[in-house]
């Protein structure tokens, strides 16, 4: 479980975060959604130390990693998985050796224990025998899908997603969406994903918290998001004509 506590957070005289609180509950997909400069980028920074926070504590299971030494902060991160807008792959490595690369930094492995791993992992989010290709070799969602399975490398408890389904097509994002999911609950990581896909939000959304003018504004799940009267949500989750098509077709079915 990740803890966010009044947290707050400014940049000169722009507050960007202001009071904030969340909670991300493991085995479930928590997601970050908002508009552009809400602050959900600057949050996710802060939760994993990339930012230092200005005041409030953030916890990881009960731990305040504010506080933390650096050695303290980085037996944490060896626990975090990272998934990045763009996949962030190695263009000189080849997909195996994308994998290792975390396990060569944070691990004892042999060369033996880091393919074995690997090879867990790519047939994980089913890309077996794909070891010895380049990026460049590779679609966009086998991209996000290696970046997958680096990020599960280290077996992390905690998973952050930077929109996930950035630049890939609605059959791949779902594809995403699904593995994420899978991963999340055969794993209980606590899996937190900043994304603007509201298919994402509809079929994924365990728990989402609404970010605006830089405060927690919105807790709910898949759900209470359809039905929530909240005007700023309402706004932001119905500027979509998939979204205003759902709810034109639930009140149709008196839901």
């Amino acid at each position: 479980m990740i803890e966010v506590k009044n947290v707050n957070k400014s940049f000169g005289d722009n507050h960007v975060l202001k009071e904030f609180n969340a909670t991300f509950e493991p085995g479930r997909v928590n997601l970050i959604i908002g508009q552009s400069g809400s602050g959900k980028s600057v949050l996710t920074k802060c939760i994993v130390g990339l930012m230092e926070i200005d005041g409030g504590q953030i916890l990881f299971d009960g731990n305040d990693f504010s506080k933390m030494n650096r050695l303290e902060r980085k037996e944490i991160r060896k626990e975090i998985g990272m998934l990045f807008q763009g996949s962030a792959l190695f263009d000189s490595l080849t997909v195996e050796e994308n994998i290792m690369f975390p396990l060569t930094m944070f691990t004892k492995m042999s060369k033996k224990e880091m393919l074995d791993r690997a090879n867990f992992c790519l047939e994980r989010v089913n890309l077996e025998g794909r070891n010895k290709l380049y990026p460049a070799e590779c679609s966009g969602g086998m991209q996000k899908r290696i970046a997958i399975a680096r990020a599960i490398a280290m077996n992390p408890k905690y998973l952050f997603c930077d929109e996930p389904n950035s630049g890939l097509d609605p059959s791949t994002s779902i594809v995403i969406d699904n593995l994420i999911k899978e991963i999340t609950y055969e794993y209980n990581m606590t899996t937190i994903v900043i994304t603007h896909d509201m298919n994402s939000v509809i079929e994924i959304g365990d728990s989402i918290v609404f970010v605006y003018g830089g405060r927690s504004w919105w807790y709910g799940n898949k759900e209470d998001i359809i039905k929530t009267d909240n005007p700023e949500i309402n706004d932001f989750v119905y500027a979509s004509q998939f979204m205003k098509n759902l709810k034109n077709k639930l009140k149709q079915e008196g839901m």
